[in-house]
């Protein structure tokens, strides 16, 4: 019955983005979502249709993530079906199962893991509950140490970079914008945003990471934001000029785009449960300046 009353889940997801072409399902193509759909088939193909999987926000082939966010509904059946006996396992909890259950199948030395899997509050949405994204993005430079076992999440680059000039342009940006110069554009879609927080760190090891959060992102635009750092970081632009560019609204070959292998979705940030439904339906309304 297509009204059947379903149960959601909420999946917490960490990934290593380097074999993935990037979060959505794409013919031929390894993505996290068609790993993870894949193995939800597995468990439910004799308990009708597979569910499918709604994502806080869809990374880019390359992106990593220890804080993504998704949602799944299943139907009784579906629910009753985890709940079966497994051998001398008894089974008490749907949410706890269905994680031990895609965890196995993704297997011993995955590069997908569910961190967490919970029944979801009511009017809980993965994508239109979620009030920010906050990701992070690693740069060595000149002056970090080249750890090896860093190299599928850290980009690295020749020169040495200011940093306090590259902060000084992350804190100029802050605010609601049209960040369309830093956004690879698609049809239908605004690139209005609310940029919450942006500033730069040297770590102990001379990495340079950025903290980037906002309402939500725009194709590229984290990594766009970087870039535009980085160049003046470089000293090939002044801390003002990405303001300046930013309200041409045009992209622009001032900065170019860095490497996704260094960003990481760090969290994704949702209201108390009884404010889900009221965010949902604000999120699904047009952004406008």
């Amino acid at each position: 019955m297509t009204n059947e009353p379903k149960t959601r889940f909420r999946l917490d997801i960490a990934y290593q983005g380097t074999d993935f072409n990037g979060w959505a399902v794409q013919p031929g193509l390894r993505t996290v979502q068609g790993e993870l759909e894949s193995a939800i088939a597995t468990i439910f193909r004799r308990y009708g249709a597979v569910p499918a999987l709604i994502v806080a926000g869809r990374t880019d082939a390359g992106v990593h993530a220890v804080g993504q966010v998704a949602h799944v509904d299943l139907t009784g059946q579906q629910v009753a079906a985890l709940l079966k006996p497994r051998g001398k396992a008894v089974v008490t909890d749907a949410a706890t199962a269905l994680a031990r259950r895609i965890n196995g199948i993704l297997g011993p030395v995955p590069d997908i893991v569910l961190t967490a899997v919970t029944q979801a509050p009511e009017g809980f949405d993965a994508r239109f509950s979620a009030m920010w994204r906050r990701y992070e993005y690693r740069v060595a430079d000149s002056l970090s140490l080249r750890d090896p076992l860093q190299r599928h999440r850290t980009s690295w680059l020749p020169t040495e970079l200011d940093v306090e000039s590259m902060d000084a342009a992350a804190m100029s940006l802050l605010g609601l914008h049209d960040f369309a110069s830093y956004c690879k554009p698609r049809d239908g879609s605004t690139t209005i945003r609310t940029l919450q927080g942006f500033g730069w760190r040297r770590d102990p090891d001379g990495v340079l990471v950025a903290d980037v959060k906002a309402d939500a992102f725009c194709h590229s635009m984290v990594r766009a934001l970087v870039g535009g750092c980085v160049t003046v970081g470089e000293g090939k632009l002044r801390v003002e000029d990405l303001v300046t560019l930013r309200d041409e609204r045009a992209r622009t070959s001032a900065f170019r785009v860095m490497p996704a292998r260094g960003l990481t979705l760090m969290q994704v940030g949702y209201p108390e449960d009884v404010g889900m439904a009221i965010r949902a339906a604000q999120t699904r309304a047009m952004r406008s300046l």
